[in-house]
């Protein structure tokens, strides 16, 4: 384990956002080859209610704040990485609105959808509760895994998965203690172990064992369950993907995660690892002013 403070990441538009303790900074190539820099002081909901630390309950913070905080960290990269005459600032009700139709797409298209789609199926199908529940988690993976390969198609999504393979090695450079230069930070691998991309995989798995202990409810029910259980879900699938990131023992459990980031990382050029490099150098740094650029 390594003894590197733990930093965690995203790729967003033209550049990498990095996170440390209460510490946001984007790092963004801009129209004109320069790199700017965003950083802020967050305030997690946690160091105001101590209680949001607890083990599973701080999954599901986590998971919200992470969402929001990535809708944010894109609406800004994006803002930089357009031309001036095309940049258009979202405004506070835009973003919002932008996260909550985030969320509901997710949630029908991976979970209420897939049992939807086994009330059509379960004529075809031995009526047992546990069956139906890994029927429904099979066609939750087969729309996850469709909806990875045609967006992994898209010349822009492309870009912004370089940059995701960007900000994993510079990430595991860190980790290993090795100075981020260019030279250091090539030679590792685009995917590790903490990835949202694991951890989203991990959701699904974990769905299917927990949405089995409650039978196959009528449909109504079944909707509520589901709606009901997601905190549940994040939460728990959180706790593992941090013993994944502690203990080598609990790394298999990430591992279809980590062949699945196959699909959402890409090799990235030196100038995209010079933006990550200087988003982890600008979110480790000791100031606590917030800087628009630099």
């Amino acid at each position: 384990m390594s003894a590197a403070p733990r930093i965690g990441g995203q790729a967003v538009i033209e550049g990498v956002m990095m996170r440390h303790k209460n510490t946001m900074a984007i790092a963004v190539r801009t129209p004109d080859d320069e790199i700017s820099l965003y950083k802020e002081t967050l305030f997690p909901a946690a160091e105001k209610f101590p209680v949001l630390k607890l083990p599973v309950l701080r999954g599901v913070v986590a998971f919200i704040e992470s969402l929001v905080l990535g809708v944010r960290a894109l609406t800004i990269s994006a803002n930089k990485a357009l031309p001036e005459e095309e940049e258009e600032d979202l405004t506070a009700f835009q973003l919002t609105l932008t996260v909550f139709l985030a969320i509901l797409l997710a949630v029908v298209l991976f979970f209420l959808l897939p049992t939807l789609l086994v009330r059509y199926l379960a004529s075809l199908l031995p009526q047992h509760p546990v069956l139906l529940n890994l029927t429904e988690g099979v066609i939750r993976l087969v729309i996850f895994f469709s909806y990875l390969l045609l967006v992994s198609r898209m010349k822009d999504v492309r870009r912004v998965f370089e940059y995701h393979g960007a900000e994993h090695k510079t990430i595991s450079c860190f980790e290993a203690g090795e100075p981020l230069v260019l030279a250091n930070v090539r030679k590792y691998s685009t995917l590790h172990p903490r990835c949202g991309t694991s951890f989203l995989l991990l959701v699904m798995a974990v769905s299917i064992l927990l949405f089995s202990f409650f039978g196959w409810p009528s449909l109504p029910r079944r909707l509520l369950l589901r709606l009901l259980l997601l905190p549940v879900v994040a939460g728990v699938s959180y706790e593992l993907i941090q013993l994944a990131g502690r203990f080598s023992f609990f790394r298999y459990l990430t591992a279809p995660g980590i062949w699945l980031q196959r699909l959402t990382t890409r090799e990235p050029d030196d100038e995209q690892l010079a933006v990550a490099i200087k988003a982890v150098e600008t979110v480790l740094a000791g100031n606590k002013e917030v800087l628009k650029n630099v």
